[in-house]
């Protein structure tokens, strides 16, 4: 039983924090959520967007809509890639100061929403650059209000006090974590989300899981982060393939999206570990790697070395994925290939060595982990001890895999 890992004398930290309007047509609580900002004297609102999805996806008809009819006045930065900078987040701030905009809107997924997240933190701290926020200058304890529009299944950002961005000339990828960062208020609205391209989906989707698998088993995961990951796991094993197969299914994208969510507030309880540590170097170094994918292809990896520290929650929360876990360390072997053979029939098959990394390459990425500020953090949380030669064998067997 997974219960008996949990130590009942260690006091732990549950966090619920985020006001989440979750269901088809959320997206039209944007008039509601907005008159109340009004109410606290926010007049000018920065709109942090990628090029195009805010728009396609008809989001940005009901925002603009929504500002306009509140007498609010908005700037739109649309710059936003996936795997956003330092440099973003810098272009964006001064344009909201120029602007004298008080409130961030992020419409997007963990990209634009990170990067609101991370201007609101600069126009309260206007003294500090993005560069110093993400090398850990100093440490914010105040932001503009934030509001969140996801219109993905995976980030799990809108519920949660996350942000990430990339310093290009490092290739570092840091993760912060403050209070004030908490979304004001998020929406969730899976009719926004119906026209992520099938990858998307399945990325998105993996991103989730994987939050949900390293929050579950981190040294500090609460009896919470576990019910919530076992409940994310079983979610998007029901109603991935669904999607996969139908990708005009509602009711599918609906419990992909609460799914993601759930995984959102799991890590917010229980952190992430190893799978996020060592994909951001991936990312870091190849910005075009999507960061679900980098992440369902280090997973099985993981697994195989982390099951040992945590056997009874790693048995209970995959299985849904592979049947009749017994909690052992022996397993490991036999549930890396499972949960990768499971990755394959959902249609990720592509490995390190697909995505343009080579053996040359590891003695570059383990650094990178090791030194990216914030990583040590993750690392240090692991179910197992994460030194430099585990890391490094998670990166060579992930190159190939197991079965293929």
């Amino acid at each position: 039983m997974w219960e008996n890992d949990i130590d009942i004398n260690e006091i732990k930290e549950i966090r619920v924090k985020s006001n989440v309007y979750f269901g088809i047509g959320a997206i039209n609580k944007i008039d509601e959520i907005l008159k109340k900002l009004q109410g606290e004297n926010i007049s000018k609102i920065i709109v942090i967007s990628g090029k195009n999805a805010y728009k396609t996806t008809g989001a940005w008809d009901v925002i603009k809509k929504a500002l306009e009819a509140n007498n609010i006045g908005y700037i739109n930065y649309d710059k936003v890639t996936p795997n956003p900078t330092v440099d973003h987040i810098d272009e964006a701030t001064q344009m909201a100061k120029e602007f004298e905009a008080s409130a961030v809107i992020g419409i997007g997924g963990g990209s634009p929403i990170d990067t609101a997240k991370s201007v609101a933190i600069l126009l309260k701290n206007p003294n500090y650059n993005a560069r110093d926020l993400y090398t850990f200058q100093f440490t914010p304890i105040v932001a503009a209000p934030i509001i969140a529009v996801n219109l993905t299944h995976g980030t799990g950002t809108e519920a949660n006090r996350f942000a990430v961005a990339t310093i290009p000339e490092t290739e570092f990828k840091p993760a912060i974590a403050y209070d004030c960062i908490y979304p004001y208020a998020s929406i969730d609205d899976p009719e926004l989300m119906k026209n992520l391209s099938p990858k998307q989906t399945l990325y998105v989707s993996l991103d989730a899981i994987n939050h949900a698998i390293e929050a579950a088993t981190s040294k500090v995961a609460s009896p919470l982060a576990i019910s919530l990951a076992y409940e994310t796991i079983k979610t998007v094993v029901k109603y991935l393939p669904k999607i996969i197969k139908n990708p005009d299914d509602l009711e599918a994208r609906y419990y992909l999206t609460y799914a993601s969510m759930l995984a959102g507030v799991s890590f917010d309880n229980g952190l992430l570990h190893l799978t996020h540590a060592l994909e951001h170097p991936l990312s870091g170094m190849k910005p075009e790697l999507t960061h679900g994918l980098g992440l369902a292809i280090l997973l099985p990896s993981i697994i195989k070395y982390a099951y040992s520290g945590k056997p009874h929650i790693f048995a209970y929360i995959l299985s849904p994925i592979v049947d009749g876990l017994k909690g052992k360390p022996s397993e490991a072997q036999d549930v890396a290939s499972a949960v990768e053979k499971w990755l394959f029939e959902m249609g990720v098959t592509q490995k390190l060595v697909d995505e343009g990394f080579c053996k040359n390459d590891i003695d570059k990425i383990v650094d990178l982990t090791f030194n990216t500020p914030s990583l040590d953090l993750l690392l240090s949380i692991a179910p197992i001890n994460a030194t430099k030669d585990v890391v490094f064998n998670i990166f060579n067997e992930s190159l190939e895999g197991y079965n293929r």
